[in-house]
């Protein structure tokens, strides 16, 4: 006789924090519940390991040229945001300036920053006035979260509206107010 296997219903995993989620705005606040959520919900170019090394995440890789004042990203294939549109690198640059408007990491690579451009759908480029050694922990460790660029125009002095990213986990308000 072979043994019986259960079969999992799919259903949403409810998270409840430790505090209040004011704000769905991981950029606009520094609460550590946004943060979490944030990290839950959207993605990020770059992301740090258990011993605390910098690896690409949406990223497929980058380039730096030899003077470190030009960095060129390729995100890899197939990203996709919770609304089934595709990550592209325009979405990357506006969520790159906005985190950079906020982020006390962020503020200092934006006053090196030349100019952030998207060059096609996959890659962008930052073009520096002066080298950033850290660029890559920038982007991977400091809630530099990718959103849809409609999403990511938003001022950073005014919080997003709406949680689309593609991160692990998809946002459903719906189902946090009816378990309140």
């Amino acid at each position: 006789m072979a043994p019986a296997l259960a079969h999992a219903q799919a259903r949403p995993l409810r998270f409840i924090p430790n505090a209040g989620l004011s704000t769905i705005d991981p950029i606009w606040t520094t609460a550590l519940v946004a943060g979490i959520h944030g990290y839950m919900v959207f993605d990020t170019l770059y992301g740090l390991d258990h011993s605390g090394q910098v690896h690409p995440q949406m990223c497929a890789g980058h380039d730096v040229s030899t003077d470190g004042l030009t960095w060129t990203f390729t995100l890899r294939d197939g990203l996709m945001f919770h609304d089934g549109e595709r990550v592209l690198a325009k979405d990357c640059v506006a969520s790159v300036r906005r985190w950079g408007s906020r982020d006390s990491f962020g503020q200092p690579l934006m006053a090196a920053t030349n100019e952030i451009e998207a060059l096609d759908d996959r890659r962008f480029r930052i073009h520096l006035k002066r080298p950033f050694g850290q660029m890559l922990y920038g982007l991977g460790a400091r809630g530099c979260v990718v959103m849809p660029e409609r999403i990511a125009k938003t001022p950073g002095t005014e919080q997003v509206k709406e949680a689309v990213g593609s991160g692990p986990f998809r946002f459903l308000p719906e189902i946090g107010r009816a378990h309140v």
